[in-house]
């Protein structure tokens, strides 16, 4: 998402298309949000901003709790966050592709798709 609102490197590989049916989970909806605001954006301003380039937020569940605690034992390696976990969780339980910026994302022994921009 803050590749795309701040249209760094890579984004343009994000097209409409990609992003029409572009999800986040809510933990990184946070994060980007905090992101915005540490930068000096207005709270609505970065709250709107946030949700742009997405189609839908959906709720941390349980469900995503307990695999993003799993998978801190194929990611310490890679040093992934909790947000980074939260994002690959929900993408195992949507069974879909990921997108990121972060190249060692590549290195992840997961089965979904990782497609890093830049």
């Amino acid at each position: 998402m803050l590749a795309v609102i701040n249209a760094e490197p890579g984004h343009e590989k994000l097209t409409d298309e990609v992003l029409a049916h572009a999800v986040t989970s809510t933990v990184n909806l946070a994060e980007v949000q905090a992101k915005l605001r540490s930068r000096g954006w207005p709270s609505e301003l970065a709250w709107q901003d946030a949700n742009g380039p997405i189609n839908e937020a959906i709720s941390f569940e349980p469900e995503h709790a307990r695999i993003a605690g799993d998978l801190v034992s194929v990611t310490r390696h890679l040093g992934l966050s909790l947000g980074d976990r939260a994002c690959i969780a929900l993408a195992l339980v949507l069974n879909a592709p990921v997108y990121t910026t972060d190249k060692s994302w590549k290195k992840l022994d997961v089965k979904l798709p990782v497609h890093v921009i830049r």
